[in-house]
This record gives structure tokens, C-alpha cells and sequence, in this order.
């Protein structure tokens, strides 16, 4: 581990192939079908893989202005290569890249991140002032995951260990330094836990509306209708009056992921019947009576 974290040889010819692999690899999970709201398809949108890359670039750099511009090239390559696998695979097309600015800035950021971030391997204690701002934002991160795997469990789960496991390693490996170590350290604990009650706090829900009176899938129905799911551990469904549109809808608020299915009945106990296919932020409904 102590290799990993300041004796690599990161060349440029070498930086460059693992800012491609790390390019591609992003834009699969993006658009793999089995990846979406999974830990896989996590690194498309959160920053907690890119913060441990990031980190080993800086560790393993020869000087500030190395490690500045490594991280600079780094994020430069992989960024844009996670747009453009996108491209063919996406309805958007090309217009993917009105997103890419943001991503942009964020390079921009790692030059000055870079070449501060080398200076913790001076190994002083002013090193714990450039190193928990990191470790805060990753915690952030560890928070968000835990929330959603309690939410949607199992999603997400191997990037709430990825979190928590990372908080320990950049405190144990990146100092050397005894005092300073053990500082960090307890700094990284005292983030975890506080972040740990912030992830419990609460569940996260889906809320959506499923059907609409009329709809494509044809039932009209009002609020003198039942409505309930097969498996009432998802969440729970009802009807409600929309003004804007002046009919009925479904809606439902999901508190897990997976396959039930709905139950509309009348007053005259004639049921209609829907598979639904419950993602974190979408669904698949589909009459089957």
C-alpha cells in the first residue's frame, strides 16, 4: 500500500493510457443498461473514484508543478472520452457536450489542486490542511451513498464501502510522519461518524406520478378507484386530483428498487393489473390485465 501511495513511476506515457482506460471505462457504465444505479455506473457522476486518482497522480509526482500538470492532462483526456463513447449510444447525440463546461471548470480546478496537493508530501502538519478539505468532500459523498443504499439497497452499496474504506487509507498512507498520521486519522474518523449519522438520518424516495386517467395505457379511472402494489414494501401509491391538467393520476413515492406489480380496482371490484419495473429515478409500467 505504501508503494500505491508515492512509489509509483507514473510516466506521462503511462498517465495518458490510464486517463483513456479511465475515459472509456466511465462512458460504458454510462450507458450499460445493467449498470445504471449501480456502484458501477456511480463514477459517471460523483467524484469519489476520480478524488482517489487524482490523489495517486499527486502522490506519486516529482514536483508541484509535475503533479499540477499531470492532474491537469489526467482529467483533460478522460473527461471528453466519457462524452464521446456516449455519443452513438445516446439520443442526444453530439448535444452530450453541453454538459462538458462544467466538467471543464473542474479541470481547470486541478491545476492549483495539483500543485498545492503535492506539498503534502513534505509531511508536515500543515499537510492535514490541504488533505481534509478532501477528505470532507469525500465524506459528503460517503453521506449521500449510505442514504441511498439504505433507500434502494443494494444499490450503491460497494461506493459506500469505496468511501468509507478510502476516509481510512488516505489518513493512514499519505503522511508518514507518526504525529501527523495519527491526527488525520482521528480527523477521518470523527468525518466518518459524523457523516454516518447523517447518512441514517432518513431515507431517500422516488416520487413520480405512474399513470394518468386515460392515458397510453387507456383506464380511466377517478378517486373513487383503489389503487395498491402487489408488494407494499415499495413504497406506497394513491390517487390525487391534478388541477393543471383536470384529470386523476397515480402517483407513487418508492422507498426501494425492483419489480411488482400495481393494483387499480373499481367500485365494482374489477381490477386492472400493471408489471412496474422500479428504478431510483425512473419505472417501467406495463397492463398485463
Amino acid at each position: 500500500m505504501r508503494k500505491l501511495f508515492g512509489g509509483l513511476n507514473i510516466t506521462w506515457p503511462k498517465l495518458i493510457f490510464f486517463a483513456i482506460v479511465a475515459g472509456v471505462y466511465t462512458g460504458v457504465m454510462a450507458v450499460l443498461p445493467a449498470a445504471r444505479s449501480t456502484s458501477f455506473a456511480d463514477i459517471t457522476m460523483t467524484f469519489e473514484v476520480w478524488i482517489l486518482f487524482g490523489i495517486l497522480i499527486i502522490v506519486n509526482s516529482k514536483s508541484p508543478v509535475d503533479s499540477a500538470l499531470k492532474c491537469f492532462v489526467f482529467f483533460l483526456i478522460s473527461q471528453p472520452l466519457v462524452y464521446l463513447i456516449q455519443v452513438p449510444f445516446n439520443r442526444m447525440g453530439w448535444e452530450l457536450f453541453k454538459y462538458y463546461p462544467q466538467w471543464f471548470v473542474w479541470t481547470l480546478c486541478t491545476i492549483p489542486m495539483g500543485f498545492v496537493g503535492y506539498y503534502m508530501k513534505k509531511d508536515k502538519w500543515w499537510g492535514i490542511f490541504i488533505l481534509t478539505p478532501m477528505l470532507l468532500f469525500l465524506g459528503y459523498h460517503y453521506a449521500m451513498f449510505l442514504k441511498e443504499m439504505r433507500s434502494f439497497f443494494p444499490n450503491h452499496l460497494l461506493s459506500t464501502v469505496f468511501c468509507f474504506v478510502t476516509l481510512l487509507l488516505y489518513a493512514l498512507y499519505i503522511f508518514k510522519d507518526k504525529k501527523v498520521r495519527n491526527a488525520q486519522l482521528v480527523i477521518a474518523v470523527l468525518i466518518i461518524i459524523a457523516m454516518t449519522f447523517l447518512g441514517v438520518s432518513g431515507k431517500n424516495t422516488y416520487n413520480t406520478t405512474i399513470l394518468v386517467s386515460g392515458g397510453t395505457s387507456g383506464t380511466v379511472f377517478d378517486d373513487t378507484y383503489k389503487v395498491s402494489l402487489e408488494d407494499e414494501s415499495f413504497g406506497k401509491v394513491y390517487i390525487v386530483y391534478e388541477q393543471n391538467i383536470e384529470d386523476y393520476m397515480v402517483n407513487a413515492d418508492f422507498s426501494k428498487t425492483g419489480k411488482t406489480k400495481l393494483i387499480l380496482e373499481s367500485p365494482s371490484g374489477e381490477q386492472y393489473i400493471y408489471d412496474i419495473d422500479v428504478l431510483e429515478d425512473s419505472y417501467h409500467i406495463e397492463r398485463i390485465q
